[in-house]
C-alpha cells in the first residue's frame, strides 16, 4: 500500500514564500505523475500542478511564474515551491501521485493559508 507523507504548508503573508514535499512509500515499483491540487470549501479540488517521470510539467494558469514543481525520482519525493504567494492560494493542499499502472494516492492534505 503507497503511503504519502506531506509537510510544509502553513500560514504566510501575501507576498511570502512557502515549500510543499511529499515522499511516496510503500510497494512502490515506479511512479508515473506526481503533482499537487487544492481544495477550498465548497469548491472542487483543483490541479496546482503536475511533472512526469520525465520531468514534464503542468501549472494551472493562475500560479504559472509563481510555483514551481520538481521531483527526486530516487525519493519519490514531489517538491511544490510556492512564490509570491496571494490570499486566494489559500486552501487545502493535497499530494498526488500516480503508480506506473495508473492507480491513484492522495496525501492526507496539508493546509496553506495566506494573510493580505
Amino acid at each position: 500500500q503507497v503511503q504519502l507523507v506531506e509537510s510544509g504548508g502553513g500560514l504566510v503573508q501575501a507576498g511570502g514564500a512557502l515549500s510543499l514535499s511529499c515522499a511516496a512509500s510503500g510497494g512502490i515499483l515506479g511512479l508515473n505523475v506526481m503533482g499537487w491540487y487544492r481544495q477550498t470549501p465548497g469548491k472542487q479540488r483543483e490541479l496546482v500542478s503536475t511533472i512526469t517521470s520525465r520531468g514534464s510539467t503542468n501549472y494551472v494558469d493562475s500560479v504559472k511564474g509563481r510555483f514551481t514543481i520538481s521531483r527526486d525520482n530516487a525519493k519519490n519525493t514531489v517538491y511544490l515551491q510556492m512564490n509570491s504567494l496571494k490570499p486566494e492560494d489559500t486552501a487545502i493542499y493535497y499530494c498526488y501521485v500516480q503508480s506506473s499502472l495508473g492507480t491513484p494516492y492522495w496525501g492526507q492534505g496539508t493546509q496553506v493559508t495566506v494573510s493580505s
